[in-house]
């Protein structure tokens, strides 16, 4: 697993949301980026983590930040969180994780001393020119939002 770094070019996707309309990389060009990556829909940690997005969007969209998370779930179970918790923001589906894999966000976890590969649970805040501009590896669920607004502030953002 090779982690992403400040400075990175950040890969670039093309995937189906959870209405099936491909979202690309290229859609958020000149604006900023907030990506983050999930293991499941409908799981606590990944509810809770969708939640505090969904309750920062305002700001978010007010400091000229878009959101996108990404997991390996299909669209339709990504349709059903979205319309669950009323979430707002495109949820894209990478089930062969080549997407999470570019970006680090994919490798061997262990859950009760059973090892196997997965999501790990990342953050990105990816500039208007494309570039990583802070990559979070192995984030809590509820600090995706304390550390992006942050990181918002010390890039200046919203000025």
């Amino acid at each position: 697993m090779t982690e992403l770094r400040t400075g990175d070019e950040a890969p670039p996707f093309s995937l189906p949301d959870q209405r099936g309309k491909l979202v690309d990389m290229a859609d958020y060009l000149g604006r900023r980026l907030l990506l983050y990556f999930y293991p499941k829909a409908e799981t606590s940690g990944c509810t809770v983590q969708a939640q505090a997005v969904r309750d920062a969007q305002e700001d978010l969209r007010t400091l000229g930040v878009d959101v996108v998370a990404i997991s390996p779930d299909p669209p339709e179970r990504l349709r059903r969180f979205d319309e669950h918790h009323g979430l707002g923001f495109p949820l894209l589906s990478d089930p062969d994780h080549a997407v999470a894999d570019a970006y680090g966000a994919w490798g061997e976890k262990s859950l009760y001393g059973h090892r196997f590969f997965g999501v790990i649970r990342s953050s990105f805040l990816v500039g208007p020119d494309g570039r990583v501009e802070r990559a979070w590896y192995r984030i809590s669920p509820g600090q995706t939002v304390p550390k992006a607004m942050r990181a918002l502030e010390e890039v200046g953002a919203g000025r």
